[in-house]
């Protein structure tokens, strides 16, 4: 029973851990600000709950009981990851943060009001979807 137990701790440890670096390499490699804020934000709340929950799992076989501070830190981690994630966006959309040529998506309303245009106007896939 203890080999089994370690090994899901081994596998969580992994899965959490390959998580983390697809998050890091994300960081580094992606062009943009919005970009290299997707990668980490998603990845890593998975990779420390990997590892959160390997935790969870060891010492729940060695103590005989589950500790409510293990199960605390990745429910606060899922909460506030989330919004810090959209709340550095917003920040990022109102100091007007250039936006790499490969990044897809609705450019931001402001700026295409700005220039003449409507939110709509600006929005090739919105086009391609009313003209079908």
């Amino acid at each position: 029973m203890q080999t089994v137990i370690e090994a899901i701790v081994c596998v969580l440890l992994l899965l959490g851990s390959a998580f983390t670096l697809i998050g890091a390499i994300g960081l580094a490699r992606l062009p943009d600000f919005y970009m290299r804020l997707h990668g980490p934000t998603k990845s890593t709340t998975l990779g420390v709950g990997g590892v959160v929950l390997a935790s969870v799992v060891y010492f729940s076989a060695h103590n005989n009981f589950a500790s409510l501070h293990e199960v605390l830190i990745p429910a606060f981690l899922f909460l506030t990851a989330p919004i810090s994630a959209h709340m550095l966006t917003k920040a990022g959309i109102q100091q007007r943060v250039s936006v790499s040529s490969v990044t897809r998506g609705r450019p931001d309303a402001t700026v295409a009001r700005a220039s003449g245009e409507s939110a709509q106007d600006a929005d090739p896939d919105n086009n391609a979807a009313q003209d079908s």
